[in-house]
């Protein structure tokens, strides 16, 4: 017999079969309204800056969610095409940040021009101290300024394709959620507190992403355990999908258990071979542990939580600039951070990432990681079960 059973809010499937003289139940699916709905087979969101893992993640079962806010409109168009192609009716989406109070227009001359000499010169210091190499050329935050022309420009091409799934990152601006909506989109924001739930439910969006402080990347200050049960009861009907720190099936099992009806998980694809993690920073990686993670402003102006490096080490000290404000800060510091990356300059490189790093310390595939959750939930939800 084939039942199934609530958990938080969502529903798994349980089998009831008959062992000697015993019933036994045994959970055999992941469903939950949320996964029926967008036609996946398990709870989970991947997010991932490499469209390789993302295919990967909605291949094994999951939802792959690509990071596209550092793509320019050309290679959204591109990625949005091999997307539908090679996944067909299967769950996927983009992620975009759309931040209020970004400049009008993608005028990189009069960003740097507002830049304080103060930190041009720290730049240039760690420059020289690591012996950077300035190869003339920009890196992922500076190839162009993060503003409302660039914004509408990428948004531009994802109004003319076939995206099911769109995530904002930051930012439901109604320009956004308007004609994402007549075009049928499923629309997720993401929140680390009840206020900017309120803000995105009053937008519009069909899906909340409630982000505790122990995620990897642009985060909040409320954790994961505090903060999704108020998300979950502030929502109603709109489902609300957990994140930050999640690493395992016990992880999983227990956001069905606070009425969230999915997860969604980045740090877990950073050690898959589709990510193309660098191996210096695949090495820092397996070795860290939550606490090897620290919240820095000096990426890209807002708090991002990223693998511990001279880098952050250096915006951490007594006698460091604080960060800019975004874009400012990203124009300051992204051709060197580019430079960074392509010199290989070891002490100076890093990945964001969350608390949950410290659950994955090996090489491995997207699929190894999915199937391993999979297993690892049944069996935590088999456990409760007795």
């Amino acid at each position: 017999m084939t039942t199934g059973q609530p958990v938080g809010d969502g529903l798994v499937r349980v089998v009831t079969a008959v062992v000697g003289h015993h019933y036994v139940r045994r959970v055999t699916s992941l469903s939950t309204p949320l996964t029926e709905r967008l036609g996946a087979r398990l709870p989970i969101f991947g997010f991932t800056h490499s469209l390789d893992a993302a295919i990967a993640i909605s291949r094994n079962g999951g939802i792959g969610i690509w990071g596209a806010t550092r793509s320019t409109p050309e290679e959204i168009e591109a990625a949005l095409t091999r997307m539908h192609d090679e996944l067909g009716d299967l769950p996927y989406g983009i992620d975009l940040v759309i931040p209020p109070g970004m400049p009008d227009s993608d005028n990189r001359s009069e960003i740097e021009a507002a830049i304080p000499d103060e930190h041009r010169a720290f730049v240039d210091g760690l420059r020289e101290r690591f012996d950077v190499p300035d190869d003339g050329e920009p890196g992922m935050r500076s190839r162009f300024v993060r503003s409302e022309e660039s914004a509408r420009a990428q948004v531009d091409v994802v109004m003319d394709s076939h995206l099911p799934i769109l995530a904002l990152g930051i930012g439901s601006p109604e320009w956004v959620i308007g004609p994402a909506r007549e075009r049928g989109m499923t629309l997720i924001s993401l929140v680390g507190q009840p206020k900017h739930a309120e803000a995105a439910l009053r937008a519009g969006a069909d899906i909340i992403v409630a982000q505790g402080y122990d995620a990897g990347a642009h985060t909040g200050t409320v954790g994961t355990f505090s903060l999704v049960p108020r998300i979950v009861d502030l929502c109603g009907d709109t489902p609300v999908v957990a994140a930050g720190g999640v690493a395992t099936g016990r992880h999983i099992a227990a956001s069905l258990a606070m009425g969230a009806q999915a997860v969604w998980m980045g740090t877990a694809w950073l050690l898959c071979e589709e990510e193309h993690t660098h191996p210096a920073v695949a090495a820092k990686l397996m070795a860290a542990e939550s606490a090897d993670t620290v919240i820095s402003r000096a990426d890209s102006g807002k708090t991002l939580r990223q693998v511990r490096s001279a880098w952050s080490d250096a915006w951490a000290a007594d006698d460091a600039p604080a960060p800019l404000k975004m874009p400012y800060q990203d124009i300051l510091v992204g051709d060197v951070l580019g430079q960074i990356q392509r010199h290989e300059v070891e002490p100076l490189m890093h990945s964001p990432a969350g608390q949950s790093i410290a659950y994955f310390d090996e090489l491995t595939t997207v699929a190894d990681v999915m199937a391993g959750l999979e297993a690892d939930t049944i069996a935590a939800l088999e456990r409760l079960r007795g």
